[in-house]
């Protein structure tokens, strides 16, 4: 099976196209080598993707014919990822949510960062 479409049937991606297009981008890698997203995978193959900064890594378990539910997933792939990296992932996750829980989204304009300098330092 292709790995853009193993990818998208093991739900690691919302949609084929999306899965494909992370191949194209050189996001995905099939045992530390980047891929086309034609590239054939087999069992016990190591899949990385990337995350934002971190790279997340699979081990294929098995090969489904076809979509599955989510229920089903565990059987297919298990995350190998370092217990370090997804500590990290885990701490960024947060500051995004807290960031967004305050209405701040991405870098914060000069204006915000005036702002935020003058609560915490009190001029």
């Amino acid at each position: 099976m292709r790995i853009d479409k193993y990818t998208w049937c093991v739900r690691l991606f919302k949609t084929r196209s999306k899965a494909t297009t992370a191949c194209n981008k050189e996001q995905v890698r099939l045992n530390g080598e980047t891929v086309k997203p034609s590239k054939p995978v087999q069992e016990k193959d190591v899949i990385s993707i990337k995350h934002g900064a971190f790279m997340r890594e699979y081990k294929v378990l098995d090969i489904p014919k076809s979509r599955v539910g989510a229920k089903l997933v565990s059987a297919l792939y298990v995350e190998i990822t370092p217990a370090d990296i997804l500590d990290q992932i885990l701490v960024v996750e947060k500051i995004n949510r807290e960031n967004s829980a305050l209405g701040i989204k991405g870098r914060p304009t000069k204006k915000d960062r005036r702002d935020l300098d003058k609560t915490r330092f009190n001029f």
